[in-house]
């Protein structure tokens, strides 16, 4: 995400109102930036958020005010328990709306590692992996299996 994207992001949480006090550390659209990429990198508590905002810390600075550090998880816990959930739903869904690309391909993507196949592999290479693609416009599945030395791909 360059600063381009996220300025789009922040502009449509810009009119949200921050129920924290006036001596507020944080910028609550930082605190939203960072939870919403953390969410989608695949947190799932606030903790979770807390430990990507550290491990991304170099990467968020280039498009976010970080000079107070990072918030803590009971930061983002007590904010986003404070703010309007219907007001965040709205902004929310109208940055979302707004990602919508008209007359282009869409292309999901889900990637998983199989369990237990280190142990099964005859020749001990790697886990296999699979990862798939799906084109929504005309409806091609391509799955590739890949193991450390030998990939492979099923369209």
């Amino acid at each position: 995400m360059d600063a381009q994207a996220t300025g789009g992001l922040l502009r449509f949480f810009g009119d949200l109102r921050d129920p924290r006090a006036a001596n507020v550390v944080h910028k609550l659209t930082d605190i939203f930036a960072i939870a919403i990429c953390a969410v989608i990198c695949g947190a799932e508590g606030w903790v979770d958020v807390e430990l990507f905002a550290r491990s991304k810390r170099a990467w968020l600075s280039t498009f976010l005010d970080l000079g107070q550090g990072i918030p803590s998880h009971d930061t983002f816990g007590r904010v986003f328990a404070r703010i309007d959930p219907d007001a965040f739903e709205r902004c929310f869904m109208n940055w979302m709306q707004s990602l919508k690309c008209s007359g282009t391909k869409l292309v999901a993507i889900d990637g998983k590692s199989i369990r237990r196949s280190f142990e099964h592999a005859w020749d001990k290479s790697g886990m296999v992996h699979l990862v798939s693609a799906f084109v929504q416009q005309n409806r091609m599945v391509c799955v590739t299996r890949a193991m450390r030395s030998k990939p492979s791909r099923v369209c």
